[in-house]
């Protein structure tokens, strides 16, 4: 089974942004979808943003046209670009990956956005 390691969270206040980067171990194009996930504090794990293997992408109306999600199979790596964040994007930021036969999650990663 695929493993997924998240990294590039952290602090920062309202208004900045940040990158954070899922690496696979294994062929990015092996699952049908890919993406990140979020859960915040007393609140159920939500979707942010997908891609799917043919390259069509989706994401939270709360973060549309702030956040870009963007994949590079020379390095088996999905990224997520946060522009303009907001401090209700505070959340542990979880990768999420789909196969025909299951699913599997990283670690997660905190991101806080604070002033």
């Amino acid at each position: 089974q695929v493993q997924l390691v998240e990294s590039g969270g952290g602090l920062v206040q309202p208004g900045e942004w940040l990158r954070l980067s899922c690496a696979a171990s294994e062929n990015i194009f092996n699952f049908n979808v890919m993406g990140w996930y979020r859960q915040a504090p007393g609140k159920e794990r939500e979707l942010v943003a997908t891609i799917n293997v043919g390259g069509i992408t989706n994401y939270a109306d709360s973060v549309k046209d702030r956040f870009t999600i963007l994949r590079d199979g020379a390095t088996n790596t999905v990224d997520l670009q946060m522009n303009a964040l907001k401090p209700e994007d505070t959340a542990i930021y979880y990768c999420y990956a789909r196969s025909p036969s299951y699913v599997t999650w990283g670690p997660g990663t905190q991101v806080t956005v604070s002033s």
